[in-house]
Order: structure tokens, then sequence, then C-alpha cells
């Protein structure tokens, strides 16, 4: 599954609305097809003068930190449908894992634009997205009682760092993109 907001309408422009939402959404199509991203070719892609992109994205940066965090929203909101589809528990811990890596496999730019902006501020922070959040309570959910909040975040970054560096070395070509090696992997992941 890819990346899509046909809402964005862009041969028709921009109309009176939220400019934020489109200017997003016609920057997540220029990222997925590969595209360069300037806030000029944006603002043409939207129907609208540069200065207007300005007053939401004072610069490049600022765009690129809210393309990040939608990422990681979008991201998360995947993860808790697989986690849910599989029943929870065990079995949706493990389909969240899942989830994070054929999110990375299948939107392989937006994932590595989400993966490099880890200094962003307040709104933007992909550490407090959507996605970390329901990672952390599905740790806390399956430790066992009486963990440790040090048990729990380290359990949780290990989680992390075995779904991040498997959907790294798929991406990178050092592992073969193999639903039975991404299965066996994430299911290998043990509580406590």
């Amino acid at each position: 599954m890819t990346i899509n907001d046909n809402s964005v309408n862009i041969k028709r422009g921009y109309h009176h609305g939220d400019l934020r939402s489109a200017v997003i959404g016609a920057a997540l199509k220029r990222i997925e097809g590969g595209d360069d991203l300037s806030l000029r070719e944006v603002a043409r892609d939207v129907g609208v003068s540069a200065t207007a992109i300005y007053r939401h994205f004072p610069d490049k940066d600022a765009l690129l930190d809210a393309l990040a965090f939608e990422a990681a929203e979008r991201m998360g909101a995947m993860q808790m449908a697989a986690s849910e589809a599989a029943g929870g528990g065990r079995a949706g811990f493990s389909a969240c894992g899942r989830a994070y890596v054929h999110f990375a496999l299948n939107n392989a730019a937006l994932f590595r634009l989400m993966s490099s902006r880890s200094h962003l501020g307040v709104e933007a922070d992909v550490g407090s997205s959507t996605a970390m959040q329901f990672l952390h309570q599905s740790v806390d959910a399956l430790m066992p009682p009486g963990s440790t909040f040090a048990a729990r975040n380290a359990m949780a970054m290990h989680a992390w760092s075995l779904v991040h560096g498997l959907a790294i070395l798929i991406l990178d070509g050092q592992l073969p993109h193999d639903m039975a090696l991404i299965d066996a992997v994430i299911d290998n992941v043990r509580m406590g």
C-alpha cells in the first residue's frame, strides 16, 4: 500500500480551504514520484503563488518536517489497523512490526525522509507520532507486570530497532524482500 491522497486534485489547483493540507498532499505526491521538492514547484502544483506557501512553511525544511510527521502518522494508522486485524496482543504486536516494514518498502522515499528528520520540533516530532505512541502502548501491554520504565523503554527501542534495521537492510539490497524472512525475524522478538 502506498500513500496516495486523491483528495488533492492538482490539475484543478487549490480551492479556498485548507492550503496547508493541499501543499502537504502535493508535496507527498512529488516525493512519492521521485521528483525534486521545491516550494515553488509545489506552489505551481497546487495553483498558488510561492508567497502563499511561505505563510504555512517558512522554508523547505519546515515542509520536509511536516511531510515526515504526516508519513509517521500514516504509518502509525497502518500499524494500528494491522494490530487490530490480528486481534491485538502478541499477534497484533507482530502485525504492527510487519506493517512498519511494509510501509518502508512500499513508500521508500517517504520512509527515508521520515527517518532522516529526527531533530524535529514539537509539531513535527516523529518521536511523538501516533506510530511511536502506539509502539510504547503495545510494549506496556505486553511486558510482564511490574516491569520498570527502563525495561519497557528498552523493549520498545529493541522492537523499533529491529523493524527499522530490517527495513533499511531490505531497501539497501543487503537482504532480499522475502516475506518469510520478514515474518521469521519479527516473530522472533521476545517480550521481557
